[in-house]
């Protein structure tokens, strides 16, 4: 692509989540955090489940007390998605979540407790090919780094991500990710520059306490955009204060539009104008509850007049163009037919269901 601006991928030593593969040439990861009661089992198990439909690569879920580590085996015998257990400062629940099967760690090594512990917690990871992440947020920084820096910066997160990967380091571990998050944009966005200089390590993105579901869309976009435009980033995690599958929706949009994955529909629609020759935004929002469930990646052009109509849809694998006194169809930049403002919605989503029969059925041959 002439126009690309991202730049080549951070070259990454690769590790695995189960059978998920992160870092070197691997997709960009997905993923997701349960906000269920870990031991409310149905529950975790549904919501999972629901994230992983709606195409999570991972799932986080946390581990905070016995009755939650308890719970994992059942969990993970009816679940597909890899689960990755977050653990804050007991290594008494890293080696319950282990041996309960999980596929990886979220954990600090310094946070929990002396050497003798973290070797337990590193031995019995590593024999079971389990990585882990070194998660480093702004809001917990170690008390000697925020009193070094006078506040949260990122060069205290930097230090503070080296310091726990030399721990693991120096007992020959390396089958490590890193994050680096915090709320503050800029902050996110110096300290995995920084970090990236330094290590080898895959990163997990996110910028964290993002917000709401509209304000942490778009703090995510912008902070995860500049990072991956730049070539780095492994695996995110869009935070959001908002059912866990949106989550995974905007992550895969925002991958979606660097071109960096393609996963589903993509809608371009105009705004809409005086010109629209019907309701661009109801039909849009239609189209997008409609074809959900479509994991194949068509793009779809929905446009409300003839100016820019053309032009788009031409470009797009089905598109429409508002005219009067009915719309115009093109397929694979033809155009094909008419189809009254009556049946427009279902006539696309019609064509996209056939085309992704057609895909599927190549696929299996």
């Amino acid at each position: 692509m002439r126009d690309a601006i991202v730049r080549p991928r951070r070259s990454a030593r690769r590790i695995h989540v189960g059978d998920v593969p992160i870092g070197g040439d691997a997709p960009i990861a997905v993923q997701s955090m349960t906000n269920t009661k870990t031991h409310e089992i149905d529950a975790t198990v549904a919501q999972i489940n629901r994230l992983h439909k709606a195409g999570a690569d991972i799932v986080r879920v946390s581990v905070p007390d016995p009755d939650s580590a308890a719970a994992l085996p059942e969990i993970l015998a009816q679940v597909e998605v890899p689960l990755i257990a977050d653990i804050h400062f007991s290594y008494k629940m890293a080696l319950a979540s282990l041996e309960a099967g999980v596929q990886g760690l979220r954990l600090n090594p310094g946070n929990i407790g002396d050497r003798h512990r973290i070797e337990r917690v590193v031995r019995a990871a590593k024999e079971r090919g389990v990585s882990i992440r070194i998660g480093v947020n702004a809001g917990s920084l170690e008390k000697d780094l925020n009193e070094k820096y006078g506040e949260p910066c990122s060069d205290a997160m930097v230090e503070s991500a080296l310091r726990h990967i030399r721990i693991l380091e120096d007992m020959d571990f390396t089958d490590i990710k890193v994050s680096l998050k915090a709320s503050n944009i800029p902050m996110t966005v110096a300290a995995y520059r920084k970090l990236a200089e330094q290590v080898d390590y895959p990163f997990h993105l996110g910028i964290t306490e993002s917000g709401s579901r509209f304000g942490g869309t778009i703090k995510s976009s912008i902070g995860l955009g500049l990072l991956l435009a730049d070539g780095i980033g492994d695996t995110i995690r869009v935070s959001l204060a908002a059912e866990p599958e949106e989550e995974v929706r905007v992550g895969f949009e925002i991958l979606k539009a660097l071109g960096l994955r393609h996963r589903g529909v993509n809608l371009i629609a105009c705004p809409s104008c005086a010109r629209q020759k019907f309701n661009v935004i109801e039909t849009v929002n239609r189209l997008e509850e409609r074809l959900a469930h479509i994991h194949e990646p068509l793009d779809v052009a929905v446009i409300g007049c003839v100016v820019n109509g053309p032009g788009e849809a031409r470009e797009a694998h089905l598109g429409v163009t508002g005219g009067y006194p009915v719309h115009v169809l093109y397929k694979d930049g033809e155009k094909v037919g008419k189809v009254r403002a009556d049946q427009l919605i279902d006539t696309i989503v019609e064509e996209v269901e056939r085309r992704v029969a057609d895909m599927r059925k190549k696929k299996r041959e």
